[in-house]
């Protein structure tokens, strides 16, 4: 079994990236579910522009943040994906077994470029080729999907399945979703109907991992929230939406069920709830923050970090892209 997904190193993960995503790839690394291969995707970030300083600042910060998450580059591979060549070369090869039609229904697609499809660059069109060799090329068998990114996994295989019949060859494996354990949608600290995001441009919306205990108080403290007691039932917080939230979050930081947290204040107003949220994020949140502080003030520890890892991904990378060559007579 090997597991393969990479993140966008575009600004500091905040509460949502990490109780959504990463706390599953440290789950799945710990408890040996598989080989793993997690990435900074630098290469998909610039299908946006971005600002040359603030991405290299970003792709170093996103690592330390993965780190001190619980990504443990001597049990997973850690790398830039730009630091293997392989993942461009392949999604060139792909480009020729992948089929308009089939990109002309990405939803994703649609939703980035919006009204300005015309002014939308060509590498946000082509983005889910460029997925397919992320994960085709180290013949991942698993890759943990969201619901935005099932219609791209099915494109893998879609494109595995068309090159290996195409030029009579076994060389893709064809990878399963892994979707990971339910988890509550984080969702914006001033707005419970709108999910938590680093491009919200107030910053009293999301809880950062660089947030100090201090900053991760007041900002649950500040809160929005409505002047109702926690009811005894979930059923209790439906039309709550910044109330379903905050309970949610604590529900998932202490790996209890919404039930359980409710039962142990329920009738108690958000005077009370908030306080108790607030220390149990300082007490899971708090430790991240200090480890990012520490790595982010060695840089050339984590790009020592990063070349161990770039290193083991092109051994595995290599023969792939070797074959798909042959295969096409190149």
């Amino acid at each position: 079994m090997r597991i393969v997904s990479g993140i966008q190193p575009t600004g500091n993960l905040h509460l949502g990236n990490y109780l959504g995503a990463i706390r599953n790839w440290v789950r799945m690394q710990n408890e040996g579910q598989g080989e793993c291969f997690f990435f900074l995707a630098d290469l998909h970030a610039i299908s946006l522009y971005q600002e040359p300083a603030g991405l290299r600042r970003g792709i170093r910060e996103m690592a330390a943040a993965l780190i001190a998450a619980g990504i443990d580059p001597s049990r997973s591979t850690l790398f830039r994906q730009r630091d293997v060549p392989a993942h461009s070369e392949l999604a060139w090869l792909l480009n020729g077994t992948a089929r308009v039609g089939w990109l002309n229904r990405m939803t994703q697609f649609k939703d980035k470029s919006g009204k300005n499809r015309e002014g939308a660059s060509v590498a946000l069109y082509t983005y889910p080729v460029l997925q397919a060799a992320d994960v085709l090329l180290y013949q991942a068998t698993h890759v943990p999907v969201g619901e935005d990114q099932k219609q791209h996994l099915e494109l893998a295989r879609d494109i595995a399945t068309k090159f290996n019949t195409d030029y009579a060859v076994e060389l893709f494996t064809l990878p399963e979703p892994i979707i990971p354990p339910a988890a509550a949608r984080i969702m914006s600290l001033r707005d419970g109907t709108a999910k938590m995001s680093k491009s919200d441009p107030s910053d009293m919306s999301r809880i950062n991992l660089t947030d100090t205990p201090d900053l991760i108080s007041q900002k649950v403290r500040k809160a929005k929230t409505d002047p109702e007691p926690l009811p005894e039932d979930p059923a209790g917080l439906e039309g709550r939406p910044e109330a379903k939230n905050l309970v949610g979050i604590y529900a998932t930081l202490a790996n209890e069920s919404v039930p359980a947290v409710l039962a142990r204040f329920a009738g108690q107003g958000f005077g009370a709830f908030k306080p108790a949220l607030a220390d149990l994020m300082v007490e899971s949140l708090g430790p991240i923050g200090e480890r990012i502080a520490q790595l982010n003030a060695d840089p050339a520890e984590l790009d020592r970090l990063l070349a161990i890892g770039a290193t083991r991904a092109n051994e595995v990378a290599g023969p792939t892209l070797t074959k798909a060559y042959d295969a096409m007579g190149l």
